[in-house]
């Protein structure tokens, strides 16, 4: 049975269990065997050995022996943090997906396509504005959404386009 208390809610069930704790592990029987199964087997992953330890030393149950969060992270040489996202996985979606490795969330993806990036480049290599001796990465970019190639785009973008770029303005 797993139970979420509110936001820093102190729990001083136990001995050993003071502190602030936001998510309460309480293991089965039959995760807590899984869990040292997984521990003791040869061929697991490191990172899914290392969650598994940490859900078997933050079970609050009887049969468990109850560490804070502090004693865990030292003992396992991992953050408090990463103590905190386990305890959290486990208790809002269940064991696998605490065990599970979290893929990255926040993929960049390209901000010009090939054509745009042809556009930048021939607008870079083109003569620039009255009043200035050169381009400047700010005013390429503006150019680039006066021009109506892009609705928006920053000057690092720019930056970026034109170092991968092998062009030579000379």
């Amino acid at each position: 049975m797993r139970y979420t208390l509110p936001l820093w809610h102190t729990c001083q069930g136990r001995k050993g269990m003071v502190g602030n704790v936001k998510y309460i592990v309480r293991l089965t029987a039959s995760e807590r065997e899984t869990l040292e199964g997984l521990v003791n087997k040869g061929k697991v992953a490191a990172a899914k050995r290392k969650r598994a330890h940490i859900l078997l030393k933050a079970d609050a149950n009887a049969e468990g022996p109850v560490w804070t969060d502090a004693q865990i992270a030292e003992a396992l040489d991992v953050s408090v943090a990463t103590i905190h996202r386990t305890r959290q996985a486990y208790v809002a979606q269940g064991v696998e997906v605490a065990l599970a490795r979290q893929r990255p969330t926040g993929r960049q993806f390209r901000k010009l396509d090939g054509a745009q990036e042809a556009k930048l480049v021939a607008l870079a290599c083109s003569p620039p504005p009255g009043g200035q001796a050169r381009w400047t990465l700010t005013l390429l970019a503006d150019q680039m959404v006066v021009l109506e190639i892009v609705e928006a785009i920053g000057k690092e973008t720019v930056r970026r386009t034109l170092k991968k770029t092998t062009s030579s303005r000379g």
